[in-house]
């Protein structure tokens, strides 16, 4: 099982305490796929500082593949994070180098040895879609909350597994999933926070419930469900045990501070 990230990456700096832990989708959905088992790589740029030297290092320490894990001129990417009950808080985000971040034809075609392949709404990744599915491979997408940002209404045709982040199962939640599945996506799926996750396939709907567990940070918990439902998918698994693999693997990361 190859699955290969790309795109942005942060250092989530912890305002009161200042204290900062690698994150960004990507880069938290590589770690959480080989901790599950799989083998992952991540791509993306980091700055030539003192986050990018921590960034990298704590990356291969998880048995990433960092070989594309590229040092540029200038400054890590930061996320300003505020814990309010438990729940972080975003706060002022820094893109620095990612800002310009570009895919070269060498880190194309490693990308394509890959099973399947994974960015998020900040990453400028979105333009390799088309080519991605030209190469024949799965792909998955993290929307985030943005449900109403202009990739919705583009990006789904090149997508299999798109993912968002929503609030509750109401009817607004269920006709959305139905227009990304009607765009092209295999499958759609929302996490609802403590109202559990959802998805759609064409054909029904498949809900899950979130597990009973003591919240310290919910800090990467949407990315960690992403990580268990590909890792399920590419097991081969039914829409609802992917769900349920997502779920547990969530339950996982609000135990603990930082994403990872």
């Amino acid at each position: 099982m190859r699955i290969v990230t790309v795109g942005d990456n942060c250092m989530d700096v912890y305002l009161g305490s200042g204290k900062a832990f690698p994150g960004g989708n990507p880069v938290n959905v590589a770690v959480y796929l080989k901790k599950l088992g799989a083998d992952s790589s991540y791509i993306g740029w980091v700055g030539n500082d003192q986050y990018g030297d921590q960034m990298i290092e704590a990356v291969q320490g998880k048995g990433v593949d960092t070989t594309f894990l590229t040092k540029k001129d200038g400054k890590t990417a930061v996320t300003h994070v505020e814990l309010i009950d438990n729940d972080r808080r975003f706060g002022d985000y820094d893109e620095g180098v990612m800002a310009q971040f570009t895919l070269t034809d060498e880190e194309l075609e490693f990308i394509h040895t890959h099973q399947l392949v994974h960015a998020g709404i900040w990453g400028h990744v979105e333009w390799y879609y088309p080519l991605f599915k030209q190469k024949g491979l799965l792909t998955a997408f993290d929307f985030s909350d943005q449900l109403e940002h202009g990739l919705v209404k583009t990006l789904p045709a090149f997508v299999d597994y798109s993912f968002f982040s929503y609030l509750k199962d109401d009817e607004y939640i269920r006709g959305f999933l139905k227009d990304v599945k009607k765009q092209g996506s295999r499958v759609a799926v929302a996490t609802l926070g403590e109202n559990g996750a959802i998805a759609y396939d064409g054909n029904q709907f498949y809900q899950c419930g979130v597990l009973e567990t003591d919240v310290v940070d919910t800090m990467g918990a949407g990315d960690s469900f992403i990580s268990g439902f590909i890792y399920g998918t590419l097991q081969g698994q039914s829409i609802q045990k992917c769900l349920a693999l997502g779920t547990k693997a969530a339950a996982k990361t609000i135990g603990y501070f930082g994403a990872w």
